[in-house]
């Protein structure tokens, strides 16, 4: 299986540790983000990569070169306007010709990737997201599932009043290369505002899996989690067995 990592965001949040590197670069308990991040799918078998570029994409390529030396292949896609996620996408459709992987660059996570892709086949959908529950349902994807996963409301950053549920969009998905098809070229889309919402208007078997107690997942994009992934994530490392060996 191919997977996207999505690395273009220039981390404005986090100025000034994002003025000379992209976000994903930041490190977590001495190590780069996007390094643990192609770790982790390589454990899971998850080797054909691509990785989307804007800010400062020198601090990525020149460290990772073509990911042999990680065990994993690395495609970079240059963006010199920023396509948002799905846009991003997008301009991979070449790349993503079957069943791939989204896993937003700012994620920390010991996500058991082969559990949610066997619960997207299993399903038959078309799009699975990871979901965790969130302490600030107005900042983030909000998603409602039923008794069997499957995605029956979502709505981007809610007002206040608009909050049902504290289950969230993670920022890592299963897609199907069809969806792609429902992304238009050469224009900026993202996969919450835009994406989601047309694919669930129209019916489209989606489907939304929450995390197991052993998995951990965090956005490291404030100051505040930042530094609490610091002193979270060697205990959640540890604490995921799922994981093989290698």
């Amino acid at each position: 299986m191919k997977a996207l990592i999505l690395a273009a965001g220039e981390g404005t949040r986090l100025r000034p540790l994002t003025l000379d590197r992209p976000k994903p670069m930041l490190p977590v308990a001495g190590e780069p983000l996007l390094a643990i991040t192609v770790s982790m799918l390589r454990r899971h078998g998850i080797t054909d990569l691509a990785v989307n570029l804007h800010h400062r994409p020198g601090a990525i390529t020149n460290y990772f070169g073509d990911g042999a030396a990680w065990g994993v292949s690395i495609t970079y896609s240059y963006e010199p306007q920023v396509m948002g996620t799905a846009g991003a996408a997008k301009k991979l459709e070449w790349f993503l010709d079957e069943t791939f992987l989204v896993v937003y660059g700012d994620v920390l996570t010991n996500l058991d990737y082969q559990r949610l892709i066997q619960f997207h086949r299993d399903r038959q959908s078309l799009l699975t997201l990871s979901l965790y529950r969130v302490p600030n349902p107005t900042e983030v994807g909000l998603v409602g599932v039923d008794s069997d996963g499957r995605v029956f409301r979502f709505v981007e950053k809610p007002r206040p009043e608009e909050v049902f549920t504290d289950l969230a969009n993670s920022g890592v998905l299963v897609c199907e290369s069809e969806v792609l098809s429902y992304v238009p070229a050469d224009t900026f889309y993202d996969f919450g505002h835009d994406l989601l919402p047309t694919l669930l208007s129209l019916g489209k078997p989606l489907y939304g899996l929450p995390l197991s107690p052993a998995e951990y997942l965090i956005d490291i994009g404030t100051p505040e989690n930042y530094e609490r992934a610091q002193r979270e994530w060697p205990a959640a490392r540890e604490r995921c067995t799922t994981l093989n060996s290698g």
